[in-house]
């Protein structure tokens, strides 16, 4: 018998602690960040599994347009946002630099004595 699926978290968006505009790539920066934070291989301390896996499922429900959008439209309220400092995560932003032309490569110069 398959396992049945895990019931759908209480408001994924306030889990990850991101607004409910929040682009995919701001989705998965905020999973990423939390993941890293909660993994047990990487804390000194005892993990929490039942916070890792509510992140988990928040994630698998909102990375996914199509399940994202009848997430939504089942839960039109907007939950309140996330009080400021609750949630801290980093998100490192890098600018794209202009490409430079590559440099000039000259092969060996022979001097030709006439």
């Amino acid at each position: 018998m398959p396992p049945s699926p895990s019931p759908p978290p209480r408001d994924p968006y306030q889990i990850l602690g991101i607004a409910r505009a929040a682009t995919p790539a701001e989705i998965a920066a905020a999973y990423r960040a939390l993941v890293r934070a909660l993994h047990p291989d990487a804390l000194d301390e005892p993990a929490d599994p039942a916070r890792l896996a509510k992140v988990l499922a928040a994630y698998a429900l909102l990375r996914n347009p199509h399940h994202r959008a009848t997430y939504d439209r089942q839960h039109p309220v907007a939950a309140p946002p996330p009080e400021p400092g609750s949630t801290s995560i980093p998100v490192r932003v890098h600018p794209t630099r202009p490409r430079r032309p590559p440099d000039i490569r000259v092969g060996p110069v022979r001097h030709h004595p006439e």
